[in-house]
């Protein structure tokens, strides 16, 4: 999503979010009820992170300060991309948006340091229907573009499943 940005002598404005906008190009009505925000330091990566069902969840993301390479995966097994994944860099400067549909894993690198990211989702946060998907998986063959000796991973990152391994529960 490129949000329209409006720019003047003042520097600029711009509608992070419009509901009727949104449900107009997704086709079906969406009810976000919890904004989260992160910093990250460049190296930190997050993810790859969903949550199964009844508690699995759509996001909206985008960066506040800084840049992140923004990963999903689909997780939909009978989808014609299933198992496939993809990257778009996202930055305070390009203001782009991403909409990750429920059935997705979601993760971002941070590019910059003091990098903030801002996620909108639809359901709430449940710790017993979290899952996640090691970011390394060569079976996914991901290229973040970074170093992986100089990646930062919380200890529960780095001892993810492999995509083979991980409980994924979404039907098209």
């Amino acid at each position: 999503c490129n949000p329209l940005v409006h720019h003047d002598n003042r520097g600029y404005f711009m509608e992070t979010f419009n509901r009727e906008k949104l449900e107009t190009f997704l086709g079906y009505s969406i009810n976000f009820s919890q904004e989260n925000q992160t910093s990250s330091n460049r190296g930190v990566l997050r993810g790859l992170h969903y949550q199964t069902p009844p508690f699995s969840q759509n996001k909206l993301v985008r960066v506040a300060s800084g840049s992140v390479l923004d990963v999903v995966v689909d997780l939909r097994k009978y989808s014609p991309t299933f198992g496939n994944y993809l990257s778009v860099k996202i930055s305070a400067k390009n203001r782009k948006q991403l909409f990750i549909p429920a059935g997705f894993a979601h993760g971002f690198l941070a590019l910059e340091d003091e990098t903030v990211f801002v996620y909108m989702v639809d359901n709430d946060y449940n710790p017993n229907y979290e899952r996640g998907i090691a970011f390394d998986d060569k079976a996914l063959a991901i290229d973040w573009g970074f170093d992986f000796n100089k990646l930062i991973l919380s200890e529960k990152d780095s001892q993810l499943p492999l995509f083979k391994d991980a409980d994924y529960y979404y039907k098209l």
